[in-house]
């Protein structure tokens, strides 16, 4: 086996360029979402008062929004004489956040190892016949998973929007009992969040896009390049 001989002109070629690129995108992708906590409040007037209370709830990754309880910001008894605290937000999309941050975790991880690999060993890369097939496939699975699980995550922040926004009043009981008047308050800015379902699409494409330059290392586009020079040969005339 070769040793290591350090060689970066492959970071100027489409394998090790867009390579790069895919770490930089896996970083942003769980970083915007992992790292997000948000704050959704309304405020209600009680019969008999002028002043309004905000009642609000903290919530952050993994978006377990239903273990998420409503707590109102004065220090006095509870407004409106409502347990507020014993309301919770709905739904629960840990499942597909998690998948989401899991995953682009993993890609970030290999993408290091496979920069390693191009760098160091790039000998050994274009010797071997089946390292680069198995970064073929694992190239076509990571786009597929990235497929699937950005749409789930698209789906998830739909979700938690409508539920932390402008169906929030509409799940609280106490807002349309007891003369209590619930009136929208304001929700943290979940751009990153959007951020994070744009930068999971774009994986997708980087990977989608560097599989051919993946495949062209690998021996199967040896194999047809020879079976496509061969199939156009002429055999030469035999003799009488």
């Amino acid at each position: 086996m070769s040793g290591l001989q350090i060689n970066l002109s492959p970071l100027k070629e489409p394998l090790g360029f867009i390579k790069i690129l895919q770490w930089v995108a896996a970083i942003f992708s769980f970083a915007t979402c992992g790292g997000f906590k948000g704050k959704t409040s309304f405020k209600a007037s009680c019969p008999g008062q002028t002043k309004n209370e905000t009642i609000e709830a903290a919530f952050a990754y993994p978006f377990r929004l239903n273990q998420v309880s409503l707590h109102e910001t004065a220090t006095q008894d509870p407004p409106c004489d409502v347990t507020w605290s014993s309301y919770f937000l709905i739904g629960d999309f840990s499942s597909s956040a998690q998948f989401y941050v899991t995953f682009a975790v993993l890609v970030f991880l290999y993408c290091i190892a496979a920069l390693v690999l191009y760098i160091g060993y790039m000998n050994l890369y274009r010797e071997s016949r089946k390292i680069p097939f198995t970064d073929f496939v694992i190239t076509l699975i990571a786009a597929f998973l990235w497929l699937v699980s950005t749409s789930a995550w698209a789906k998830a922040v739909t979700d938690i929007k409508m539920t932390t926004g402008e169906n929030l009043i509409g799940q609280i009981d106490s807002c349309n009992n007891k003369g209590v008047q619930c009136s929208s308050g304001s929700v943290t800015n979940m751009g990153s969040l959007n951020v994070s379902v744009i930068f999971g699409f774009l994986n997708m494409i980087l990977w989608g896009g560097n599989a051919w330059f993946v495949y062209k290392e690998t021996s199967l586009h040896g194999q047809s390049n020879v079976s496509t020079h061969g199939a156009g040969t002429v055999a030469p005339p035999t003799g009488m």
